[in-house]
């Protein structure tokens, strides 16, 4: 039954998989290629000048010692969001097995065929290209494989920063608990992998010079496995360069007047995403860019004072208490003003009119929970919080307006504290790997398991009204985008919002399908 589901849903979505796989490989090629082009000199290099061995060697080490969301988060502040800081993270973690291969290789050439080269007068250049790098060929290529193999895995962190890729039906799929959607995206990658290796080992053995290679039955049977070998490749080449070609002039803009519009990587987020785009682009005649699911707040905040996005919706609680670093106010008015005010004053960023929902924080247990301890409000956990585990997400367990200044306000410690990111901290609730979970108060996770949400009786959590971001040079440029967004943001209350969530993580419908319903039955769009 489950594989059936499983067909079914690959059956549904395998326009965007394949959308997907072919940016994937679009972006790994890239990413290997200047790895090739950075690491084959510099291991050439080294095994000419013997005291660059160590610093060049040990940096390469250094940087593959460093955890990969690390350094992309590092990279985000100088090389922004999308494609261009997940290439370059890939590219750094490629290039040690190709230094230090091109190295190896070029060392470990028979030092009497190096004076042999001498002897007959051929000059340093031609001993490098004649003699030491065709026969380094195999153990570069050795190089070369382990690192295209590995870009593959690493290139899913794309998706993170809006990069593209597979990795968006990965972190989507987390997000989301829906693990069909995880496989759709894995599956794919894993096959990739193997795809990449085998034709980087088709390579290896066309560069291995005939005599280093296993004897075959006759010299037709050698020619005529080259042959293959050669049109395997070209094969490949050929649909690679398809794909960069492709992919370039579909990337050509089809009007002048374009916006930039970006979400966070939650499921409300990137329906938020695609209602305000899709309004956009039915009642004007601006394209727009769409880039969901770039991560948390700094990163969307980030991109949007950078230029990297032109548009995006925050919340009224989170400007005021996670970006201004005001202490939590449950006034409405008062936050939002606030916002507005400081917002164009500090950073040139117009802060429009709240929609009509406000998705403030909550905390939710399972209903036998509830029960057990009896728990209906926020409060009530102060006799109980010694014996539960919470396991908030990483962003709530970092803000004032989280967890701290909670437990400060309600004057609780829980037992123990696990950070989870995501969705994943609901499968923690369900397993019994924690009592209690931060939650949203639209989240469709909510009526998907069923849990109890506790209410915030000393009203510690400020309001968070949803509100779009937007550059005030995007603001003064395209003022008919303000009507469309404040005819969406009229639709959306506290119980719509919920029942749209509920569509993507219960009924795992894409968010780009479910705006478009909710348009199409609002007369929005046709």
């Amino acid at each position: 039954m489950a594989f059936i589901e499983f067909i079914d849903y690959i059956s549904e979505a395998k326009t965007q998989i394949i959308t997907l796989l072919l940016e994937h490989i679009q972006l790994t090629a890239m990413a290997v290629g200047l790895a090739i082009l950075i690491g084959v000199p510099l291991g050439i290099l080294i095994s000419y000048v013997k005291k660059l061995d160590r610093p060049v060697l040990g940096v390469a080490n250094v940087v593959q010692a460093i955890p990969s969301m690390a350094l992309l988060g590092f990279a985000i502040p100088f090389l922004g969001i999308g494609a261009t800081p997940a290439i370059v993270m890939v590219v750094l973690y490629s290039l040690l097995p190709i230094i230090k291969n091109t190295y190896t290789g070029i060392q470990n050439i028979n030092p009497q065929m190096i004076e042999a080269a001498h002897g007959i007068g051929l000059t340093e250049f031609q001993i490098l290209t004649k003699v030491q790098i065709p026969l380094a060929l195999p153990v570069i290529m050795a190089g070369v494989r382990i690192s295209s193999v590995t870009a593959v895995g690493l290139m899913t962190m794309a998706a993170f920063i809006g990069g593209g890729g597979l990795g968006f039906l990965v972190f989507s799929g987390i997000r989301t608990v829906n693990n069909y959607q995880i496989l759709a995206g894995a599956i794919p990658a894993c096959l990739l992998a193997l795809t990449v290796d085998f034709l980087c080992g088709v390579v290896e053995k066309l560069v291995t010079p005939v005599s280093l290679q296993p004897a075959a039955k006759s010299i037709q049977e050698a020619k005529k496995n080259r042959s293959r070998q050669k049109l395997i490749i070209a094969t490949a080449v050929v649909c690679v360069a398809a794909i960069f070609v492709t992919t370039f002039f579909g990337a050509a803009p089809s009007a002048q007047k374009s916006i930039v519009v970006g979400s966070k990587d939650f499921t409300e987020q990137q329906i938020l995403c695609h209602l305000i785009s899709e309004a956009i682009e039915a009642k004007t005649d601006i394209q727009v860019v769409r880039q969901p699911n770039l991560g948390g707040t700094q990163v969307c905040f980030g991109a949007l004072k950078s230029g990297d996005i032109d548009l995006y919706i925050d919340y009224t609680g989170t400007c005021y208490g996670d970006t201004l670093q005001y202490p939590p106010i449950p006034d409405v008015e008062e936050v939002y003003q606030t916002v507005k005010k400081d917002f164009k004053e500090k950073f040139g960023i117009e802060v429009l009119n709240q929609f009509g929902f406000n998705n403030t924080y909550t905390l939710a247990v399972e209903p036998e929970t509830a029960e057990q301890y009896g728990l209906s409000k926020i409060s009530d956990l102060r006799r109980v919080a010694g014996q539960l585990t919470i396991s908030p997400t990483l962003e709530f367990l970092n803000r004032a307006d989280g967890l701290p200044g909670l437990q400060e306000k309600y004057a609780f410690q829980f037992k123990d504290v696990i950070g989870i990111d995501g969705s994943p901290r609901y499968t923690a609730l369900i397993n019994g790997e924690s009592d209690v979970v931060d939650a949203f108060a639209t989240d469709g996770l909510l009526v998907k398991f069923g849990l109890t949400v506790l209410e915030d009786d000393q009203h510690f959590f400020p309001p968070y009204y949803a509100v779009p971001l937007m550059r005030s040079e995007a603001y003064e440029k395209y003022p008919e985008i303000v009507p469309v967004l404040e005819e969406v943001g009229a639709l959306l209350t506290d119980e719509v919002m919920s029942q749209l969530n509920y569509q993507v993580d219960e009924e795992w419908k894409q968010p780009q399908d479910v705006a478009h319903a909710f348009l199409v039955e609002h007369g929005i769009v046709s």
